[in-house]
């Protein structure tokens, strides 16, 4: 099934079923007005979720309206916890034998077509555009395996760096955003096997495509393996956020979903990186595809812009109103 969470002027949004097509959806208020709320109930909560789910496909509910994505917040608009990469080492790096991960922001996750706002060009404006899950409950020390069974959702999500600021300090790892919907595993086929998702991510810089990255074939670690690796000294608690990082392939041909490993290319390659970092005004889109060519889990579609000058346009909209 795939999920969502419109805006509806709280912190959590409202919970809402959207079809397979993402033509229509349903607000769920029924079972549950907030994502969470099925996370932390996930067996009882989810089968109603699933005949929901169900009838809005067959077009047998009354009340079902269109799809907006622009309507919608992140499918989890926020997080207990998120701990995020290390799935695909580096092309330009040395392989690792156990994934790199660091726990990042997740008290506010962007959504699909909100701007990305940030205070100055000089930061070294990126992008990582790449795949989580959010977990069940995941016990402390738990394996690979083990770990695949408490997956509960799928979902797209871009990372936004500051490369120019002090790698690990806490402001280079800025904002994240993700895609409209949330899907459960089953919904990707064949397409979710051993804790991968074998599909194409394409990423679209300035209308211009940059990456088709194949999000299966060069994953080192699997989902499997990363949540393991996060509960490898405590427990996971329902709503955990595990992040793939960005998406490499050992292929250069396949492009980039990130600016900071196209410029580690270059420079292994040339001696010296040449392409820039982003500018205001700037705009990614980030999206995978079926095998049906249905969009999985919806686009990631954003503008980059000056926090200062958005903040200064709404105070002036405020004091007009």
């Amino acid at each position: 099934m795939k999920l969502a969470s419109y805006r509806d002027g709280s912190r959590d949004g409202q919970l809402i079923v959207v079809s397979r097509d993402m033509s229509q959806a349903h607000y769920a208020n029924g079972i549950a007005t907030r994502l969470q709320q099925v996370l932390d109930d996930w067996g009882f909560l989810s089968p109603q979720l699933e005949e929901l789910y169900t009838q809005l496909n067959h077009g047998k509910l009354r009340h079902a309206f269109n799809f907006e994505p622009k309507q919608c917040m992140a499918p989890l608009p926020r997080a207990y916890q998120r701990v995020s990469g290390g799935a695909y080492p580096s092309t330009a790096a040395s392989q690792l034998s156990e994934p790199a991960m660091a726990r990042g922001v997740s008290d506010d996750f962007l959504g699909p077509c909100e701007p990305a706002l940030f205070a100055s060009e000089a930061m070294g404006i990126d992008f990582e555009a790449g795949l989580a899950v959010i977990t069940g409950d995941i016990a402390c020390g738990t394996q690979p395996a083990q770990a695949l069974e408490g997956v509960r959702l799928l979902a797209l999500v871009n990372d936004w760096r500051l490369r120019h600021v002090r790698s690990g300090e806490l402001h280079s790892q800025a904002l994240s955003a993700f895609g409209p919907v949330a899907v459960t595993p089953d919904e990707l086929g064949a397409a979710w096997s051993a804790g991968r998702v074998d599909l194409p991510l394409q990423v679209m810089w300035n209308g211009r495509k940059v990456g088709l990255c194949e999000a299966g074939s060069d994953m080192s670690f699997h989902f499997g393996q990363l949540i393991a690796h996060a509960a490898k000294t405590r427990r996971l608690r329902a709503g955990s956020v595990i992040g793939s990082g960005y998406v490499a392939n050992k292929d250069a041909s396949r492009g980039f979903a990130s600016i900071a490993e196209k410029r580690a290319l270059e420079a292994l390659e040339a001696g010296q990186a040449k392409t820039e970092y982003m500018q205001f005004g700037d705009s990614i889109r980030v999206e995978i595809k079926g095998r049906d060519g249905l969009s999985v889990f919806g686009a990631i579609d954003q503008d980059v812009g000056a926090l200062f000058e958005a903040a200064a346009e709404a105070a002036s909209e405020a004091i007009k109103a």
